[in-house]
């Protein structure tokens, strides 16, 4: 069984097990809600909506809610010296498909679970991680220090000793001057 379902002022056509990105819904981070908007169902008898079909849901759960990858915006007037740049991040939430509710009363579930994650805590994680990261770089790079500076001058000075040496210039070569014959008469 599918529906279409309309929020955000798109429509979308969903299954049982469906994963979608929807505009930004204001509901927390794993709860469960009824989408009553529902255009049409599918399956083994279809039910259209005139625009919507009557006791039809569709049961989804939000399992995370971030921004889009950032778009850039460009706008130019030719001949007007006129440029506009920005750039843009959407926010949205990404939707599970538990269940499809038809107005016969039969239910069409799903027998995978909801992976919820939450986007703040990962990339705080992930920050923590490059912190670590760069301490233990700093930490490092002070214990090499002490003994580099005897390699560091050793090596400068075979590198003045291996100049190469520049060839001499030769002379340029003589022209020849051809005369012409004279013009008889």
């Amino acid at each position: 069984m599918y529906a279409i379902i309309r929020t955000g002022g798109k429509q979308y056509t969903v299954k049982p097990g469906d994963v979608l990105q929807v505009e930004k819904l204001d509901k927390e981070l794993g709860s469960e809600f009824d989408i009553n908007e529902v255009l049409l169902i599918g399956g083994d008898t279809i039910h259209t909506g005139q625009p919507l079909v009557k006791n039809a849901k569709v049961t989804a759960v939000i399992t995370k809610q971030s921004r889009t990858r950032k778009i850039l915006v460009f706008k130019k007037k030719r001949r007007q010296s006129y440029r506009k740049f920005a750039t843009h991040r959407q926010l949205f939430t990404e939707v599970f498909i538990k269940s499809i509710t038809s107005p016969d009363g039969k239910v069409t579930k799903t027998d995978e679970t909801p992976v919820v994650v939450d986007a703040a805590q990962v990339r705080d994680e992930k920050l923590q991680g490059l912190m670590l990261a760069r301490q233990e770089r700093v930490q490092n790079k002070s214990k090499t220090e002490k003994a580099e500076p005897v390699k560091k001058a050793a090596v400068k000075k075979v590198a003045k000793k291996a100049a190469p040496k520049k060839a001499a210039k030769k002379p340029a070569a003589k022209k020849k001057t051809v005369k012409k014959a004279k013009a008889k008469k």
